[in-house]
């Protein structure tokens, strides 16, 4: 279980300086994808289920749906539909597409070998992870709430055409 920690680690790692290094969007969006898959398969391999589905969900799901909602509704016409075009070319995909595969078959060892052992502490379980955010933590919760709405009203109002 050690060496799936540290391929998906690297994997991650990896993903992540393409991230970086990346000057177009959609392509530093997959890598981005790969990255978080990354991240989560490392949190399932110490023994975090719950903390690898919720990476994958929230996102790798919601957050790059989103984004992707962006990149449509910015609609640049005819001038970006050539440059998307460019976006679909394999020679974009190779990058993501192999480090995505080894992620996978990292999952599928570690799902069919159903040898998932928290390494060095126990597994923490959903209801405890829920539990602690709304006594322990729950002025950190309310706080990335109320920063969240934030975000969202000023996002709106920076959207939002003048009349």
């Amino acid at each position: 279980m050690t060496a799936v920690f540290y391929i998906a680690g690297t994997v991650a790692i990896i993903a992540s300086l393409m991230v970086i290094t990346r000057t177009n969007a959609v392509h530093a969006l997959l890598y981005m994808i790969v990255s978080l898959f990354g991240a989560a398969i490392v949190f399932y391999s110490i023994g975090a289920p719950f903390v690898a589905a919720l990476e994958v969900i929230v996102y790798a799901g919601a957050i790059m749906v989103l984004f992707i909602f962006v990149i449509m509704m910015l609609n640049l016409g005819k001038k970006s539909e050539e440059q998307e075009r460019q976006w679909l070319e394999p020679k974009m995909w190779i990058g993501p597409v192999i480090l995505a595969v080894i992620l996978g078959a990292e999952f599928v060892y570690m799902v069919s070998t159903g040898h998932v052992t928290p390494m060095g502490s126990t597994a923490v379980e959903p209801k405890e992870v829920g539990i602690s955010m709304f006594t322990t933590y729950m002025f950190g919760v309310e706080l990335a709430g109320m920063l969240l709405l934030a975000g969202l009203v000023g996002a709106y109002h920076l959207g939002k055409k003048a009349r």
